[in-house]
């Protein structure tokens, strides 16, 4: 009898949980949704996902097709309506399937760095004795330079679109590290996590199950404006030759590639100009909602 019980009152807790949860996503969206630029970003982030994952349907040409004959086209020419390369690729296509690169290096970049920033920052926050060493650790990252760091890292690992998203992820460690420990340190002093310890709870069980899903929200804002610093930050190691390399449509080594053609060719240079301020503008003004809508929230107890 005392075992239905107990089994009862887990069954109702977890309902709470669950429809308070629910509650906190709903309530979340609907002051998401009231920000404008949000929804603007949104719907640009839902394009670009959107063009990623149709890439071989939508694209018109193979993007690594050359056709010399018909070099240089410009916007809006029969067949071509982005315009053409000085190699006679469909630059449209090539967007398309940069689009593919760009997002597939933010979210591998964001989610390595989310995996060491969070752990480190759990640790730091909850164990004092470790909180001097690895915040010290996270301040020697912070003495570089973050693009002077990926390139530093790209020199050892050598040129590719893995080592880049290596890179950007080293590079966002001690960042969501700091803002990880905050929320522990504030998280830990909670009357019901004393309670947890006082019951015997273990540390991991502590760390993972009450204190880390308090500190998501941070989280969550940190990684969605690491995406819009990862996209412009594979494009500019793009850019500087220590990314993608020739002839893989990436959306900063096609700016490369077209900054000797300004004059005659701009669209070369313009259209994924265009392309990766949209999509870091979308990321950005997205997390400043993110924020603002989570920010009420911040010390919701699961």
């Amino acid at each position: 009898m005392m075992s239905a019980e107990i089994v009862t009152s887990e069954d109702v807790q977890h309902v709470q949980v669950k429809k308070k949860k629910e509650k906190f996503l709903l309530t979340t969206f609907k002051r998401l949704i009231k920000n404008k630029l949000a929804v603007i970003g949104l719907i640009i982030i839902a394009a670009q996902l959107f063009i990623a994952l149709t890439a071989p349907w939508i694209a018109t040409h193979d993007p690594l097709d050359q056709v010399l004959t018909d070099s240089e086209l410009p916007v809006f020419s029969e067949g071509h309506w982005l315009g053409t390369d000085n190699y006679g690729r469909d630059i449209w296509s090539r967007i398309v399937y940069g689009a593919r690169i760009s997002l597939a290096v933010g979210l591998l970049a964001v989610s390595l760095g989310l995996i060491g920033g969070v752990t480190l920052g759990l640790a730091a926050g909850y164990y004092r004795r470790l909180d001097g060493i690895l915040m010290r650790l996270v301040d020697l990252l912070f003495a570089f330079p973050g693009i002077l760091l990926a390139m530093l890292i790209i020199a050892i690992l050598g040129t590719s679109l893995v080592n880049v998203a290596i890179a950007i992820s080293i590079w966002s460690i001690p960042s969501c590290a700091r803002i990880v420990r905050g929320s522990v340190l504030s998280v830990k002093k909670q009357e019901y996590i004393q309670a947890m310890r006082s019951l015997g709870a273990s540390d991991l069980r502590i760390l993972v199950k009450h204190i880390l899903p308090n500190c998501m929200a941070p989280i969550i804002v940190f990684a969605t404006m690491r995406m819009a610093t990862a996209i412009l930050s594979t494009s500019a190691l793009s850019y500087l030759g220590l990314g993608a390399q020739p002839p893989t449509p990436e959306w900063g080594a096609m700016i490369a590639q077209g900054q000797n053609f300004m004059w005659t060719a701009p669209h070369m240079t313009i259209v994924p100009g265009i392309a990766i301020m949209l999509i870091v503008f979308a990321f950005n003004v997205v997390g400043d909602g993110l924020r603002d809508a989570l920010d009420p929230n911040m010390n919701l107890n699961q």
